[in-house]
């Protein structure tokens, strides 16, 4: 080998060493490059919104007790809006209240005569006609009676037909004076005998037409009929057919059910709302049974009482309701309500567009077609249905009546 391919060699080893570093330090370079990016991005990512001002918008700030809902989330959630106005407020009362019999169309049916029962045609419930036989009795009690007042009669016959000759015997002077008189006085005395005898079978519940049965056939009756003195239903029932019934025995109660009464207690302070119906010439009021929750009915009040019961310091109240169907039953409960004279020119809202959060009670007026601020306001009396404002609002302002209490929830939830 020559020198000259001794010196080329010894170049070429010493050039492959130097390519071989140079390839290291720049992967070297291109690592490093990369781990600075990443922590650029990672450094970008923690920065606060606040920081980035260069870059990013700021966020909208929101104004304090004003709610932005879109159109189309008012029509979702059902928000209605009404402006405030002036009417004629009046509230009410409800008192509780109690169904009882038409004491007017009430018959308590007893017997006037001792007697065992017979036959016994009438139940409870049922109803009867007028005259509707319900019972019979047998007495020997009325027997008795109608013996004495035939042999009554007989006397009083006798004695008329001697009066009579001797009145004839006076004229043809055949007897004195005193036999006369003393044939008058017999006539009398038995005259006496007949009308008591007459009084005491009216009083054992005998009509004209038995009377005039029993004079013309003498047949002596001892069953006594019970009838109905009116249309009704039978509410009461205290026989059995072969028991003996004494005359203070209640056997049946028959009562027209066709119109009860409502009668009710009032507190003394609430007496102006029943003077309040008088003074505004109307002797309605409303009338609402437990049985019956959904249902009001029409009552016409017939007594206010004059005086307090001073043990509860109450006024009865007492109200007549029709019942053609039979509906309403006597002990059931109910509630009167009535309500105070009519104040006029009185601001008021729904009872619903009313919101309350702690000490505050506040509204929702309408600012614009999306915007809706809370307005506190003052109330005053309510009805259950509108709400006096005494103050807060003016009338004509859009008020949010339905969908309110959405929006209370959506105000909370952006407090938090």
């Amino acid at each position: 080998m020559t020198q000259l391919q001794v010196r080329h060699l010894r170049m070429r080893q010493q050039t492959q060493p130097m390519t071989q570093d140079a390839k290291s330090r720049g992967s070297r370079h291109l690592a490093a490059a990369m781990l600075l990016g990443l922590v650029a991005i990672i450094a970008g990512c923690d920065r606060a919104p606040g920081e980035a001002v260069a870059v990013k918008t700021p966020a909208p700030t929101s104004t304090p007790g004003l709610i932005t809902l879109s159109a189309e989330e008012s029509a979702r959630i059902g928000l209605v809006v009404q402006p405030t106005s002036r009417t004629d407020f009046r509230t009410h009362r409800d008192f509780p209240a109690i169904l009882q019999p038409n004491e007017h169309a009430v018959a308590d049916i007893t017997t006037l005569v001792r007697g065992r029962v017979v036959d016994v045609y009438a139940d409870l419930g049922q109803q009867v006609e007028a005259n509707a036989l319900l019972a019979i009795l047998y007495s020997s009690d009325l027997g008795l009676a109608q013996s004495a007042y035939l042999k009554s009669q007989a006397k009083l016959h006798v004695a008329e037909q001697a009066y009579a000759r001797a009145k004839f015997l006076l004229q043809e002077q055949v007897i004195g004076e005193a036999e006369a008189q003393r044939r008058h006085a017999e006539l009398l005395s038995m005259q006496a005998e007949s009308h008591e005898a007459r009084d005491h079978l009216k009083l054992l519940g005998m009509s004209d037409g038995e009377f005039r049965r029993l004079n013309k056939s003498r047949d002596i009756r001892s069953h006594i009929p019970i009838v109905a003195p009116f249309a009704g239903r039978i509410i009461g029932r205290n026989l059995t057919r072969g028991e003996v019934v004494e005359t203070t025995e209640k056997l049946f109660v028959v009562a027209d059910l066709s119109e009860v009464w409502v009668r009710a207690n009032i507190p003394e302070k609430d007496i102006p709302f029943v003077h309040a119906i008088h003074a505004s010439g109307g002797r309605q009021a409303e009338v609402r049974v437990n049985a019956y929750p959904k249902e009001t009915f029409k009552a016409t009040i017939t007594y206010v009482g004059d005086v307090l019961d001073p043990a509860t310091r109450t006024m009865q109240l007492r109200l007549e309701l029709p019942n053609p169907e039979g509906r309403l039953k006597p002990e059931m409960f109910a509630t009167i309500r009535l309500f105070s004279e009519s104040q006029p020119d009185r601001l008021a809202v729904p009872e619903a567009a009313l919101q309350r959060d702690q000490n505050r009670t506040f509204v929702f007026v309408q600012r614009a077609a999306t915007e809706y601020e809370i307005r506190e306001v003052q109330v005053g009396e309510s009805n259950g249905a509108q709400i006096t404002i005494l103050g807060g609002l003016t009338e004509g302002e859009p008020v949010v009546t339905q969908g309110a209490f959405i929006l209370k929830s959506e105000f909370l939830k952006k407090q938090v």
